[in-house]
């Protein structure tokens, strides 16, 4: 990462740290690898300027074309679940403001993401490109069909309500792998659903209930 750009982001160190204590740490996200990157991932930088100010409260922000980011605690909850290493690869779908992959990007080995809006995929490409991000592919594209030429995942992870998990991603999870995704109607109360597969079967786990914008298709 550059020195204007560090210099830049340590301006609002206070308000992150008090994100990471307040939103996150009270509410039992314990995953030391996962507050390090909450701590560390500078959210002003992936939210419109008009919000820029709200970066480090506590509620999802617009991000334009109908998208948004998600609330901090929600980027950490799902990050945590997933279980990152620095050994693991990771799908996201839904790239966004690409805030969620540089999260992940912060724990894992590389993340392989994709996102549907043309003009969001290309802004959150050079965004995370000038942050430094190198273990970060970014990718125009439909997801429900994930990316067959880097699979299997160890982590998938998708931003974006479904009423039915796309298949191909199930494939595409490794064994031992770990997928969390918000099911449910659009713009309704949705089930965060986590999906373990273990010597080739599947389990399934409700965690808690969240609203995502829905999952869209090319």
């Amino acid at each position: 990462m550059e020195k204007s750009i560090i210099q830049q982001s340590d301006k609002y160190a206070s308000a992150r740290e008090r994100m990471v204590r307040v939103q996150i740490v009270d509410r039992g996200i314990s995953d030391q690898a996962v507050l390090r990157a909450m701590r560390k991932v500078p959210r002003h930088m992936f939210v419109p300027q008009e919000h820029i100010r709200e970066a480090y409260d506590d509620y999802p922000l617009p991000i334009g074309y109908g998208q948004t980011i998600s609330q901090p605690y929600i980027v950490a909850y799902m990050t945590e679940v997933v279980r990152p290493t620095n050994r693991k690869s990771a799908l996201e779908i839904g790239t966004g403001s690409g805030y969620q992959a540089a999260v992940l990007a912060e724990i894992v080995s590389h993340v392989y993401t994709i996102e549907i809006v043309p003009e969001l995929a290309e802004i959150s490409s050079k965004r995370l490109k000038s942050l430094g991000y190198l273990n970060i592919s970014v990718k125009h594209g439909d997801g429900y069909m994930g990316w067959p030429e880097h699979s299997p995942f160890d982590i998938v992870i998708i931003t974006a309500a479904v009423e039915q998990i796309p298949q191909p991603l199930i494939d595409q999870l490794a064994d031992n792998g770990r997928l969390v995704v918000p099911v449910g109607a659009p713009y309704a109360v949705q089930e965060l659903i986590l999906i373990e597969k273990k010597n080739g079967k599947i389990q399934k786990s409700r965690l808690t209930f969240v609203r995502f914008v829905p999952f869209k298709r090319l």
